[in-house]
């Protein structure tokens, strides 16, 4: 079991952000939903990218992998790969 919890955001300030041991930044949605506003124009990357908005608001690891593909435009083999078994296991836990 993960011990989890709230922090502020490292940015506004005012919101809170659900964060582990590992989380060094906690940024939350409202400050990130301007970087995860880009384009996707390949068709594979945008049917992967397009799960429901509450999945990126509770899930800051989906945002992270989002922006890097905006920000570079590719993604490794195994970003992918964990980005659909962490959509997989949200979705069965909702």
């Amino acid at each position: 079991m993960v011990v989890s919890y709230k922090q502020r955001c490292a940015r506004c300030k005012k919101n809170m952000v659900l964060v582990t041991a590992n989380t060094h930044y906690a940024v939350c949605f409202d400050c990130q939903k301007s970087e995860l506003a880009g384009e996707i124009k390949d068709p594979q990357m945008k049917a992967m990218f397009n799960i429901p908005d509450n999945l990126y608001q509770t899930n800051s690891f989906l945002r992270s992998i989002k922006i890097n593909y905006l920000r570079y435009g590719k993604l490794s083999d195994k970003q992918i790969e964990a980005f659909k078994k962490t959509v997989e296991k949200l979705k069965a836990k909702a």
